[in-house]
């Protein structure tokens, strides 16, 4: 891998370690778009608080940490990853599982990409198409778990809407693979445009609730192929892109008849932040459950560099 700078060019702290990232765009096919990711392919060494310190100073909502090991562990266990914000490990995220399994796919050469996180292990599989520079990547998240219903009053509350804000046909619901979201569903885009801020009620409620975050939706699109517009708040900002929150936002479409058994859909995101990105989901009802949730999209590789410990 290049570095961004020769030792030329910038004198290395001495008895330093160089540590190489690649940047990527995750959720969209065009640079500077979609949710930004740091990678850093060989953590092994790296301590928990070296790792937590490198990714608040990458200062992206997530940073992840590849920890290769031997050949016949990742067969069996998958390649060791793992995931962190500025603040904290998380133990899943979409968008770090999928640009984190392209990135292993663009240089490993396989089509399909097992990671072992510390929700446990993720399969992530590529469709190769005319471009060379192009995959799309399809990862398979945990069944969903069906949390509680919400009431809205109470949420309207935590968010600073009001009651007619709200879809009136469908339920605020808790859904988890792998981190709890509960999905918000709005009645237009004007009312999503209500719903930006992270405020001292919503913390207070979500520590009370069975959910780490909203995850507002709403029918009314910006791009006439997309299913719902989406927007997700959270301590630090808007997220571009959650790949987490679109496997339970496709688990609750699933569960309450927003998509058909298999039906592929489209989530929007990011255009409030000026990061446009498309998430495609699916997934299928069973009896009471949700299953074979996928999550997928494509990723862009837009920088390296070496980060000095």
């Amino acid at each position: 891998m290049r570095a961004v700078h020769s030792k030329m060019d910038v004198m290395v702290p001495r008895q330093s370690r160089e540590n190489p990232y690649v940047l990527l765009d995750v959720f969209t096919e065009r640079p500077l778009e979609g949710n930004q990711l740091a990678v850093f392919p060989n953590a092994r060494g790296l301590t928990d608080e070296q790792m937590q310190a490198m990714a608040r100073e990458m200062n992206l909502s997530e940073t992840t940490f590849i920890l290769p090991g031997e050949l016949e562990e990742e067969r069996r266990n998958g390649t060791r990853v793992r995931i962190f914000t500025v603040s904290e490990e998380l133990p899943f995220a979409g968008h770090p599982t999928l640009g984190t399994a392209y990135y292993l796919h663009r240089f490993g050469g396989s089509d399909e990409v097992w990671l072992n996180l510390n929700v446990g292990k993720i399969p992530v599989r590529f469709r190769r198409e005319i471009d060379p520079d192009r995959s799309f990547g399809e990862m398979r998240q945990r069944d969903a778990e069906t949390g509680k219903v919400h009431n809205k009053e109470e949420v309207a509350r935590a968010t600073g809407l009001s009651l007619a804000d709200f879809a009136p046909h469908l339920p605020v619901q808790t859904f988890s693979t792998g981190v709890p979201f509960t999905i918000v569903p709005l009645a237009s885009l004007a009312a999503m445009q209500k719903a930006g801020a992270w405020t001292a009620a919503t913390q207070e409620y979500l520590e009370r609730s069975d959910a780490k975050f909203f995850y507002f939706v709403c029918a009314e699109t910006v791009q006439p192929d997309a299913k719902l517009h989406a927007r997700m708040i959270f301590y630090n900002g808007e997220d571009p892109a959650t790949g987490s929150a679109a496997g339970c936002c496709a688990a609750w479409m699933a569960m309450h008849g927003v998509i058909e058994r298999g039906e592929q859909a489209v989530i929007e995101q990011g255009l409030e932040v000026h990061r446009p990105s498309r998430i495609y989901v699916r997934a299928e009802k069973s009896g009471d459950r949700v299953i074979n949730v996928h999550v997928g999209g494509y990723c862009v590789e837009v920088g390296e560099g070496e980060m000095w410990t």
